[in-house]
């Protein structure tokens, strides 16, 4: 059998900060307000002229310099963003020519919030199918230049950042250990941007019905990982750590819950980073394991949802 190794990860968050306080000049809003709804203390804001292709070639630099990898060993490059530089050509292609990388698969996948571990079960498909050998796999973000700043609703909720992992082809039995992908379109007006290339030839900003996810987010979260869970044979008491999709704390917490997994076993980074999309997950991944708060050999939990809706679950040994 050939497993997919998690051998580096890495991540970058641009150096301006926007804290709550700073939103009350733009909109009617208070820290209290925003904290108490969302957990969010602050978040990371591009400046105009940093792309998302800037934020994930940072965030691949750091993951080959963890992990000692030369750019020239990878041969596949995934990108999960719904913010990318051009409508084409991908994001992941301009990460690729950074680089250097000639004649390898480099290419975006766009599953919003559930991008990144979309991701991660096409990478794990690639080197169980011999296809690849070692894949960078990045979540990227800029969705402040898709927020609209007079809208309190979701202006407060989103930050910019980027996380990736480097995955190596082994035989020991361990890195991703099963996933579960979903979609429903049925929930699209709940979460979505209105614009587009065919509908309106604009970018568009995001409109959300923060209710319609909430309800949703719950429920499917939590099935998610049971399911993933017990294809792969282990139950929640094996879990050293719930890494979620950083939406906001209230899913966050909610989720935790309903699992059954207590609070100090809950990777949470919303409070500092805010909803990254899909660079959530491996933001709050990498920052977790440099920090030591997650260790070599944990077996860790991940889950998002996002618009479309999209949502899923990986079952993942560092």
């Amino acid at each position: 059998m050939i497993y997919s190794e998690i051998i580096g990860f890495g991540h970058y968050l641009p150096k301006k900060i926007l804290k709550n306080n700073d939103l009350t000049k733009i909109v009617d809003t208070s820290d209290e307000w925003i904290y108490s709804r969302t957990g969010i203390k602050q978040r990371h804001i591009v400046n105009k002229s940093e792309l998302t292709s800037d934020l994930a070639i940072k965030a691949a630099e750091d993951a080959f310099t963890q992990s000692n990898t030369d750019p020239s060993e990878i041969d596949c490059i995934i990108v999960a963003t719904t913010t990318p530089d051009n409508t084409f050509p991908s994001t992941a292609t301009k990460v690729q020519n950074y680089f250097s990388i000639k004649n390898i698969p480099s290419f975006d996948l766009q599953a919003v919030c559930s991008g990144f571990i979309y991701s991660l079960q096409v990478a794990d498909s690639f080197i169980k199918s011999k296809k690849s050998k070692k894949i960078i796999v990045i979540g990227a973000e800029t969705l402040s230049k898709i927020v609209d700043w007079k809208d309190r609703r979701t202006c407060v909720l989103f930050g910019d950042g980027a996380g990736s992992v480097i995955l190596s082809s082994t035989k020991i039995k361990t890195g991703v250990m099963s996933t579960k992908l979903y979609s429903d379109g049925s929930w699209h007006k709940s979460l979505f941007a209105d614009g587009g290339p065919s509908l309106n030839q604009k970018v568009g900003k995001i409109r959300m019905d923060g209710q319609d996810v909430f309800k949703q987010a719950v429920n499917k979260l939590s099935e998610a990982t049971e399911m993933a869970l017990s294809d792969c044979g282990l139950n929640i008491s094996d879990i050293d750590w719930l890494v979620p999709h950083q939406a906001n704390q209230r899913i966050i917490k909610s989720t935790a819950k309903k699992l059954g997994i207590e609070s100090d076993k809950t990777i949470s980074t919303v409070e500092n980073h805010a909803n990254t999309s899909a660079a959530s997950i491996p933001l709050a991944l990498s920052s977790s394991l440099k920090t030591g708060k997650i260790k070599k050999n944990d077996i860790l939990a991940l889950c998002a949802i996002g618009g479309g809706l999209t949502w899923g679950s990986c079952i993942l040994k560092v």
